[in-house]
């Protein structure tokens, strides 16, 4: 018997799930009375059906901004497979394709339009969207706007003008990384320092986390490489040379890997980052440009050969982990120096300080 209930046979009938997980339908209970919200969801958790669901009960379009056109074709494939119209307009595009998009999507034939931040946010565009029927705005991957927005992505900041310009339509911020420090801010700049804050922790318990102490970085990668062999995973370097000599090393051990590094040409990087989506047992030496829009099922393992820039940074790289919710291994070399008691020490921290938000929470700031 079908559900009168529209959240619940919205996401039987279109998602397929029998059951919401933990801290979904506090968000899009929160998006249906209008309210604003930034959700910290883990990795794998189901952050998009907090917006997914909300917009196909509220009807018209909703916006949904995300940084990464990968990102956004693998969303879009989704929801085109579950019957669900929805377009993008992205450099990636032709202009034919691009104009095809907004004539679909000014005629009330898409559900969902996903824009970068950038197209997104200029005058042209933002004036095109004010004239049609915008119920809902998500912006994915909010933890740009305050951690990396000058640098990185500069217009993620101009998205604080989406309140004002769109008056009455809720917003969904959502993060898989925003510490304490972090939410506050993405709520102030975004929000003007009013929504409502939920956030279902950081901890992934399938992913065992290990510290070393560093002492033949080689010899400890290969026989870690080694215990997951025919599997595949991701090993992080600091420098560009060494995700090249990493990969070379690693193949002449029989191990099937690619190095990726943002010294390579497009077309190179390219060509490796397809290869390692689509075979099952290779292994990628990356630095930290193979990052977010890589979102490969069955990831084993992640190994850090160098210390991370940050707990956020080291949170997000073994987030490519495990994302098919089976067990995955984050192993990480710190220098020779520290000792194993150290190591240990090192790894009951770090797993406490990413475990620190397990509990929802929610607050109207």
């Amino acid at each position: 018997m079908e559900s009168p209930d529209p959240r619940h046979r919205i996401l039987k009938s279109v998602f397929g799930f029998d059951s919401f997980r933990p801290g979904q339908k506090v968000v899009i209970d929160a998006l249906l009375e209008g309210r604003h919200v930034l959700t910290v969801m883990p990795t794998g958790s189901g952050k998009s059906l907090c917006f997914q669901v909300p917009a196909l009960i509220l009807g018209g379009l909703t916006i949904v901004v995300s940084p990464l056109i990968a990102l956004i074709q693998d969303q879009i494939a989704a929801l085109r497979l579950a019957g669900v119209a929805a377009e993008t307009i992205n450099s990636g595009q032709s202009y034919e394709a691009n104009v095809a998009a907004w004539r679909r999507a000014a005629k009330g034939e898409a559900r969902f339009l996903y824009l970068a931040p950038e197209r997104l946010m200029t005058g042209r565009m933002v004036e095109a969207l004010r004239k049609l029927d915008v119920k809902l705005i998500a912006v994915d991957e909010a933890h740009c706007i305050s951690q990396w927005g000058p640098a990185f992505r500069p217009d993620y900041r101009g998205l604080a003008r989406l309140r004002d310009l769109f008056p009455g339509v809720p917003i969904a911020a959502l993060t898989a990384t925003a510490d304490a420090i972090t939410r506050p801010d993405i709520v102030e700049q975004l929000f003007a320092g009013r929504a409502e804050t939920i956030v279902l922790g950081f901890d992934r318990p399938n992913i065992r986390l290990a510290v070393k102490a560093k002492q033949d970085s080689k010899r400890q990668l290969l026989a870690f490489v080694k215990r997951h062999a025919g599997e595949s995973g991701i090993v992080y370097c600091l420098s560009r040379k060494r995700t090249e000599q990493t990969a070379a090393f690693l193949e002449a051990n029989g191990i099937a890997a690619l190095p990726y590094h943002a010294g390579m040409s497009k077309e190179t990087r390219e060509a490796n980052q397809n290869r390692f989506m689509t075979e099952a047992h290779l292994v990628m030496a990356a630095t930290i440009a193979f990052g977010m829009g890589i979102d490969k099922a069955d990831v084993r393992f992640v190994f850090h050969m160098d210390l991370p820039a940050s707990l956020e940074a080291y949170y997000q790289e073994i987030g490519r982990a495990g994302r098919d919710g089976r067990p995955a291994d984050a192993h990480l070399l710190l220098a020779s120096a520290t000792s194993a008691c150290g190591a240990c020490s090192s790894t009951r921290k770090m797993r406490a300080r990413i475990a620190s938000g397990a509990n929802t929470s929610a607050s109207m700031r």
